[in-house]
């Protein structure tokens, strides 16, 4: 219950911020159990659009307060009418663990291009993004494909949405190299009112995040849309 409360004080105490939208997630994988923020912005303007976002885990790692921070930013250019854009992302971040350690998140530099599908409400939106990708001290050649997606059902009641990467990376687990990465993290939410919503996430992951294989791990969450 401390938790709980906890993680709606927080919620309630960022709806200040300046952003298309806020959540809050809790974490209910295995040895997880800590708290996420996401902060992100979609803002489309005459010469393409501006997406980002920000996650910060909480005290994960025994780490008490902010154990992860991870930002991605991607600029879409274009100077005609259609669909597709020129696609330049950045990615990077760090974290932390007790006592006393700390990581890098390699940056990763991304560049290409993405094609939008949408019907005529908007109600349904895909976009496909294939790009050409280099990660700092891993891979200079590397590639990552992307598909994102926003589906709404009853009346926009119902938001079903997310991601999913593919990508080339190295990684040593022991004494086994892998050499691809997915991850994929769809969101279900209920629209309680047209800015606030509850619902869960649920990250679909292989080789990432420093662990082999495959993994499943799904939050609660709430959301809070300006």
């Amino acid at each position: 219950m401390k938790k709980i409360l906890f993680a709606l004080s927080f919620l309630m105490a960022f709806t200040a911020l300046e952003a298309q939208d806020i959540q809050l997630h809790y974490d209910l994988g295995k040895d997880r159990k800590y708290l996420t923020s996401t902060v992100e912005m979609f803002k489309p303007d005459q010469y393409g659009s501006t997406f980002f976002f920000i996650d910060m885990d909480y005290g994960a790692n025994d780490v008490q307060g902010v154990a992860l921070a991870y930002w991605e930013i991607a600029r879409g250019l274009k100077f005609w009418d259609n669909p597709f854009e020129i696609h330049v992302e950045y990615n990077g971040g760090f974290g932390q663990y007790a006592p006393g350690g700390a990581y890098q998140i390699n940056d990763a530099w991304l560049f290409g291009g993405n094609y939008t599908w949408n019907t005529a409400d908007y109600s349904k939106i895909f976009t496909l993004q294939l790009m050409y990708k280099t990660i700092r001290g891993k891979n200079k050649n590397s590639f990552q494909v992307t598909g994102v997606w926003t589906l709404q059902f009853f009346n926009n009641k119902l938001t079903l949405d997310g991601f999913a990467d593919f990508w080339r990376e190295d990684n040593m687990f022991a004494d086994k190299s892998t050499k691809f990465v997915f991850l994929s993290e769809p969101q279900f939410w209920y629209n309680v009112t047209k800015n606030f919503s509850v619902g869960s996430e649920i990250e679909l992951s292989t080789n990432f995040g420093g662990h082999e294989g495959f993994m499943v791990n799904p939050t609660i969450a709430g959301k809070w849309t300006f």
